[in-house]
């Protein structure tokens, strides 16, 4: 294994404690690896409670918050975060991205808000950004096609693998679900 690490893996903020919090598990694992592989120190978590005593443990220097939870709205957290931590580097995730969330979010303290399914250099861009600094535009945005794939699979994961109850969400036929489920991922 080479020792050497090249610029794009070097760690921004190493050993940084880091609060996950998102209640899409699969999300949150993924999540998880790559920020710690980033040089955080992740505590992820799937809830506002579980979040509020882990936050006062670990006093995180960054935080990684879903919007909606099942037990509350992550924009309770936000402000809960900074009165635990003051300098704690906010990045709110939702699925449900509308801009007056987005305008609620950096108000409470949050430094960005970024819509599911945010990729993960885009989170840590956002946590390693100077502040005040304007958010760079991605180099390689998400195509269209790769962001409905990721949709289709968060609300699959979230029907617990349900083909049917997925198709009746996504109003969409399940035999054309089956067929865009057998697919490998659009790039």
């Amino acid at each position: 294994m080479d020792s050497a690490i090249s610029a794009a893996e070097t760690p921004v903020e190493a050993l940084h404690p880091l609060l996950l919090v998102d209640d899409d598990a699969p999300f949150r694992q993924r999540l998880q690896v790559m920020l710690s592989r980033k040089g955080f120190a992740v505590t992820a978590v799937g809830s506002l409670a579980e979040a509020r005593v882990e936050a006062a443990r670990i006093k995180p220097s960054h935080a990684v918050v879903d919007m909606r939870l099942d037990d509350g709205n992550g924009l309770d957290l936000v402000a809960e975060l900074r009165a635990v931590s003051p300098d704690v580097r906010i990045v709110v995730l939702t699925g449900y991205g509308n801009l007056a969330t987005a305008v609620a979010a950096v108000k409470a303290g949050a430094v960005d808000y970024l819509a599911k399914p945010a990729d993960p250099e885009d989170i840590v861009r956002a946590l390693s950004a100077e502040a005040g600094a304007k958010p760079e535009a991605p180099p390689e945005p998400m195509s269209a096609d790769r962001v409905r794939w990721e949709h289709i699979q968060r609300v699959y994961e979230l029907c617990e693998r349900n083909v049917s109850e997925t198709a009746r969400r996504l109003k969409m036929h399940r035999r054309t679900l089956q067929r865009i489920l057998a697919k490998r991922s659009p790039r």
